[in-house]
Formats: C-alpha cells, structure tokens, sequence
C-alpha cells in the first residue's frame, strides 16, 4: 500500500496537531463483496462485533470474513483523532487512526477466542509502529473491545501468546488493548479489496508461532 508520510510516519500525532475532519461520512456499498451481508448496521439479532488492527487491511480483512461465522467484514480507520478521515490523511500520518477491521460475528459459530487467535497468527504483534515493510502509526497492532468479556479474553490471549513468542525468541508485544473507540469506515475501493483484487497487495506475515487461546477450553 502506498504510503504519505509527513516525516513522522512512526510517532503518534497529538490530538492539537491532528486534522480536522468532517462530519460527512464515508459512503461505502450496502453489502459485503464476497458475503453479500450488510456492510453497516442494523446487524443481526444475537451477532456480535469486534475490532483488530494488524496491519495493511486489505489481507486483514481478509483473514476474518474467511472464518465460518462470520457474519460481515468492513475495512476502516480507528483509534485516532480525525472524525471521519480519507484514507490520504491517515497515511499521512495527522489523524492518529491505525487501519482497522470490523468483525460481525455468530457466537454460536465462532467464538472470539479464534478471532483472537486468527488475530495473533497473521501478524507480527512485536513491531510497534510497523509491520513489514509497512512503516506508520496506521500499521500499529491494535485489540479494541466491545465489553468486560472480550477485553478480559483479549488480555489473556496477549500474555499467552506472550509467554509463546519468548519461547521462539521474540521480543514483547506492542499491541494496544482498548475500549472500542468510534469505527470509521474507508472508502468503497478498500472494502474487500483482495476479492476485487485477486493479485492485490497484502504485507502480513505472522511469526510462525501458534495461540493457544481457546484451544484447551
């Protein structure tokens, strides 16, 4: 993916220095490419929603609608300042946004312990503001949750997967764990874009090492 820097690609923008943004929101198609589901609310009766950030989310996304109960995928920017950012800006480095995945999924098909767990093995959670060769504050790792349970799961699955990675030789993770801030979506051409796209790009690469969450309970 192309990058726009501003010369501080790796140090996070403060809310002062941030864009302003827009109170217009992103139009985005009505339903998922590959799923044909709602790509926006209202969801259905008994789903539930969760938020990932691990890198380019072209293959992210990826990763998730792939997994059977998963409902709808949607690409967007999260965790920053800017309301509503083009996805320009957020390259650029001045909206503070890291590049996110929504995840409607059936509880009753799949859990979030293997959304985690997809979540830990398609990245590498030990590179800060990075991930390969994709250099940004928007490629941070990033766990944004939707209430007490899926942030207490989220923790657990970080130190596991922690203790895992200091067995292979890895460094410490970086991954921020956060109450789920505002969802903005990207533009049109973003949303599943390696289905548009068969010979897109896509940067992620895991470490090899597996999360045990959700495989002993």
């Amino acid at each position: 993916m192309a990058l726009f820097g501003w010369g501080h690609k790796t140090e996070m923008v403060t809310p002062e220095d941030a864009l302003p943004g827009r109170a217009q929101v992103m139009p985005v198609p009505e339903r998922h490419f590959v799923l044909g589901t709602p790509l926006r609310p209202p969801f259905p009766d008994g789903s539930e929603t969760a938020m990932f950030a691990l890198g380019c989310f072209w293959g992210a996304e990826r990763k998730f609608w792939e997994l059977p109960g998963v409902i709808t995928t949607a690409v967007g920017y999260a965790a920053g300042f800017t309301p509503n950012p083009s996805y320009e800006e957020v390259c650029g480095g001045r909206t503070g946004h890291t590049e996110a995945v929504l995840v409607v999924f059936d509880p009753a098909k799949v859990s979030y312990e293997t959304l985690l767990r997809t979540f830990w093995e398609s990245h590498d959670p030990t590179q800060g503001m990075r991930q390969g060769n994709d250099v940004g504050t928007q490629y941070r790792s990033g766990i944004y949750t939707y209430g007490d349970d899926q942030k207490r799961l989220a923790a657990a699955s970080r130190d596991m997967y922690q203790e895992k990675l200091r067995e292979a030789g890895h460094g410490e993770i970086t991954t921020e764990i956060l109450e789920a801030p505002e969802f903005y979506y990207a533009e049109d051409y973003h949303q599943q874009y390696l289905a548009k796209n068969p010979a897109g790009y896509c940067g992620l690469g895991g470490t090899g090492v597996s999360c045990p969450i959700g495989l002993t309970t």
